[in-house]
């Protein structure tokens, strides 16, 4: 998977209020955000199907001497067919106007959302 030209693409926590230069809000956790109320929930939509898979999330457990080995396997992830759909669906976001990932991670720096927006093509993937 190559690199596209730098898109508009934010990575936020899906607990913060949006703002404007947000654009469209997409939630990309395979899970609900914790104590988060479908009315606080403030995205356009939840791509579920572009996370890694729960085997993935499990052995990486946000452990950030793990990251550079999670970020491989998450893009292999991300080859798969079975993403296709969603990864296309967030490319075509990303080319219409300003996309913001959204995650419950607290470490934005080590999250799955950090690779996602990489390979969006983002040139600053976290706000």
């Amino acid at each position: 998977m190559g690199r596209e030209a730098a898109s508009e693409v934010r990575v936020r926590r899906a607990y913060d209020p949006p703002e404007a230069a947000d654009g469209h809000r997409v939630l990309v956790d395979r899970l609900w955000p914790r104590g988060l109320s479908k009315e606080r929930a403030h995205f356009d939509e939840w791509l579920k199907s572009v996370a890694p898979s729960a085997g993935l999330r499990k052995w990486y457990g946000h452990d950030p001497a793990r990251f550079e080995e999670f970020a491989d396997r998450y893009r292999a992830e991300l080859a798969d067919p079975a993403h296709e759909e969603a990864l296309a669906r967030l490319r075509t976001l990303a080319k219409k106007g300003p996309l913001t990932l959204l995650t419950a991670t607290k470490d934005r720096d080590h999250a799955h959302t950090r690779v996602l927006a990489r390979e969006l093509g983002a040139a600053d993937e976290v706000d």
